[in-house]
């Protein structure tokens, strides 16, 4: 949910917030700068060296507008460039995070790659 205000462009928006989307789910899943410990080589320096999402591996979204004119310009408009983006990262994390906490995980850290989601779940329980 976020409001746009009056929208000049509804299907720019709409590529805006599935753009943004995509963006904060690969942040979540697989995006990472990691370095060489002894030299300080980086790892991952181009798109092949980590997971990058894709329009073809990512669900449907449905998008819906309803907002609110602002008052702060004459068209009413309100900014939308980072719509998706912000807050996908923690509902990713948070899902996964629920998922597990059977287990009695409360926190991980990004990039939840398949290897960190796979040691959380195969942790030993904590104690209750």
């Amino acid at each position: 949910m976020d409001d746009y205000g009056n929208l000049i462009n509804p299907v720019l928006t709409e590529g805006q917030v599935q753009g943004g989307v995509t963006q904060g789910i690969g942040q979540a899943l697989g995006e990472i700068v990691a370095y060489e410990s002894d030299s300080g080589q980086l790892f991952s320096g181009s798109f092949m060296d980590y997971y990058m999402p894709r329009a073809d591996a990512m669900p449907t979204f449905d998008v819906r507008f309803e907002g609110e004119p602002t008052q702060a310009n004459p068209l009413g408009v309100k900014g939308s460039g980072q719509a998706g983006a912000i807050v996908s990262t923690q509902v990713i994390v948070n899902a996964v995070v629920d998922a597990l906490s059977a287990r009695g995980v409360e926190h991980l850290e990004m990039p939840l790659t398949p290897e960190t989601v796979w040691r959380a779940a195969n942790a030993p329980v904590a104690p209750s």
